[in-house]
């Protein structure tokens, strides 16, 4: 772009300063493409920080026009060369800082309007403000068409524009603003005491915290987001009419400073206004993000849901072959607690399927005789369905590609009824995935990383929790370019030094609790890494934190990073309670979407699924293996494990992570901002 002609000390001068207003102005509204190679350190800029700037450069450049006295053209060399460099300089600050903030802030609007059901006041308050917005851009592309033209642009074209911009009608500026204003902070005077969108949005997404998982981004982070896109908003359309105001006072059409001054002092109100709601607000917001359930044409296994396999399935046993004096004097129920199969009666059923090398629960008289259908060789499940003489069917009846067997019970000598019985196995034999990964997941905080999401992953049989890592930035920033997971461990239950109950932890009947809890960092302290552990028989998650300066963006003595859990139990003072799966049917066939149902301080068991809608042939709940890992990354203040489904279906355990809390960093205030920049130029 030609930002400024040759210079002269004619009138061109005047000219001069007049396109160099117009190129800030441009330049300030020029969408810059988002940057696949990430942010970097000296990109990263704060809304506040950026205000900061601006502002202290305008009145810097007041100043310099201050200190000329009457306007007479031509302009002093020296005096136009001060008040042109410097607003050269905030012109290349604002390119160089907007596709950071500005960018995503911008998407803002129309991703709420998008994605989220909203009730119809919201939905309007934010259409009117995309569209407010949308003006305010439209007005500086018209500047930017001014400065990129190769054409002469005449002084009256100029002039005419800086006169709209701060024209008192409902077209310009400062009326736009005020409208902008008045549709976030509301209306506080009675009767007509109303909420701002910045208020309304946050009881939108507390009310919808089922579905705010489909933003990509925690409540919190939605609400700072729009907040970005005012922000910039009104430093905008701020610096457009305090330009326009130096256009006209360099043509020599009046003095207009204490037109500038008071609309500063209204630019401070209305936004130590916005700083103060969006801090309530931003206290009031939830900062957990956790991933919603894919559409179920979409769902697929080690991609979005990982499954424990045969840990505790249904299987059918004479109670003939779970003794070992070959007798059939019991019935099914006194073959509850962990009998095993002995032998195989005369090569009856037991030996027509997979035999049952752990112990066996649970067992029950059904019926007896019935018609089993096999499931193919390949999958995890021993039974497709069971239909019973007296028309009782466990599983679902469907096409048995491998035939159907018939199987019958027997009497044995007049009074003895050998049984078949619907019983648990559990059995660790190679079909059974039953593994979970206790070793650590941690960022390399030696290089200045941080934890930016968490998955489920399965290698070698082994589910393991994993994190994302990216380095950390001044102010809570993330360079992308960093980002990474961080691959499992590659071992297996045969490797050198490999221990259960030290680097795995194996499910079985008597061990199959997993903790569910929400796990935060102290203040000043960012997450950095997750394990689990064993507590008593429960299977329980720690976080790794590490001291962060949030100003540098440098972590704090990393190699004094500290982890922390939570050690309640159910014989805790604070009771940790059990969530129930009742007759839970395969999570994959709900017909509608999951939504969470525990809370912290509870834990679930691992179980089969319902004997009738499944013949107890999976293990549930699944693992939500999606990646927890906001769109926008940000350090990470905790994270945790919950429970997510509908009544009668097994759920998802999935890995929920909490954002980071920007809200005490939206200060300081715009009066101490300008009380600084005055008091460091002296």
């Amino acid at each position: 772009m030609k930002l400024v002609k040759q210079y002269s000390t004619t009138t061109t001068g005047c000219k001069r300063l007049v396109t160099s207003c117009l190129v800030l102005l441009a330049l300030s509204s020029i969408p810059r493409p988002v940057q696949s190679q990430g942010v970097t350190v000296a990109s990263v800029i704060s809304v506040v920080q950026l205000g900061r700037e601006i502002i202290g450069s305008i009145i810097e450049t007041w100043d310099l026009m201050e200190d000329v006295g009457d306007i007479h053209l031509p302009f002093k060399r020296s005096k136009d060369e001060r008040i042109l460099r410097k607003m050269l300089e905030l012109s290349q600050q604002i390119a160089e800082s907007e596709h950071q903030i500005l960018n995503t802030a911008e998407m803002t609007v129309e991703v709420i309007l998008k994605q989220f059901s909203i009730e119809s006041r919201l939905e309007n308050n934010l259409q009117e403000l995309a569209d407010l917005m949308n003006r305010i851009s439209h007005r500086e592309r018209v500047m930017r068409s001014y400065v990129e033209s190769d054409e002469k642009i005449e002084q009256l074209t100029l002039e005419s524009f800086a006169r709209s911009t701060i024209a008192q009608d409902v077209n310009s500026v400062p009326e736009l603003l005020s409208r902008i204003d008045l549709l976030v902070s509301g209306s506080r005077d009675l009767p007509f005491k109303k909420p701002g969108i910045l208020e309304l949005l946050q009881y939108a997404t507390d009310e919808a915290k089922s579905t705010i998982c489909s933003f990509g981004l925690s409540a919190q982070q939605v609400l700072y987001q729009l907040y970005n896109a005012i922000s910039i908003t009104e430093l905008k359309g701020y610096s457009m009419m305090q330009f326009s105001w130096m256009l006209l006072k360099a043509y020599g059409k009046g003095n207009f400073t204490a037109e500038a001054k008071l609309m500063r002092r209204r630019f401070e109100d209305r936004t130590n206004r916005t700083q103060m709601l969006l801090q309530r607000v931003m206290q009031q917001a939830s900062r957990e993000y956790w991933r919603c359930d894919p559409e179920r044409s979409q769902q697929k296994e080690g991609e979005t849901f990982l499954q424990f396999t045969r840990l505790l399935q249904g299987y059918v046993e004479n109670e003939v072959d779970m003794n070992t004096d070959n007798t059939c004097k019991e019935n099914c129920a006194y073959y509850n607690w962990g009998v095993k199969q002995e032998q195989c009666y005369k090569d009856m059923y037991c030996s027509k399927q997979p035999k049952c090398a752990g112990k066996i629960y649970s067992c029950d008289y059904m019926d007896s005789d019935m018609w089993i259908c096999p499931a193919a060789t390949s999958s995890s499940r021993r039974y497709e369905y069971i239909e019973y003489e007296n028309g009782l069917t466990l599983g679902q009846k469907k096409h048995c590609s491998r035939g159907t067997t018939k199987v019958d019970s027997w009497w044995r000598w007049l009074f003895w009824h050998c049984s078949y019985c619907f019983c648990l196995c559990d059995d660790a034999g190679p079909r059974s995935d039953r593994y979970i990964n206790m070793r650590q997941s941690v960022s390399d905080v030696m290089n200045n990383k941080v934890v930016t999401g968490l998955r489920f992953v399965k290698k070698n049989r082994i589910v393991h929790l994993i994190v994302q890592q990216g380095t950390l930035l001044p102010r809570g920033q993330i360079d992308n370019t960093t980002l990474e997971w961080l691959e499992a461990d590659s071992y297996n239950m045969l490797s050198p030094n490999v221990r259960n109950g030290r680097d795995y932890h194996t499910l079985s009947y008597d061990n199959r609790i997993l903790d569910l809890d929400d796990l935060e960092v102290l203040p000043s302290y960012v997450l950095t890494g997750v394990r689990f552990r064993l507590l008593g028989s429960h299977l329980n998650l720690e976080i790794r934190m590490t001291e962060m300066d949030f100003a540098t963006g440098k972590l704090v003595d990393p190699d004094k990073s500290i982890w922390i859990g939570s050690d309640k139990t159910e014989h805790s003072t604070d009771q940790r309670t059990e969530i129930k799966l009742d007759r839970p049917h395969v999570p994959l066939l709900t017909p509608s979407k999951s939504i969470p149902d525990s809370v912290s301080n509870q834990f679930i068991r691992f179980r089969e699924s319902d004997r009738g809608m499944d013949a107890s042939q999976t293990t549930v709940p699944f693992l939500d293996a999606q990646p927890v890992a906001p769109t926008k990354p940000v350090p990470l203040a905790g994270a945790g494990l919950f429970h997510k489904g509908r009544p009668k279906f097994g759920g998802f355990v999935t890995p929920k992570v909490l954002t980071y809390d920007f809200g005490p960093h939206v200060q300081p205030p715009i009066e101490q901002v300008i009380a600084e920049e005055r008091q460091s130029r002296g």
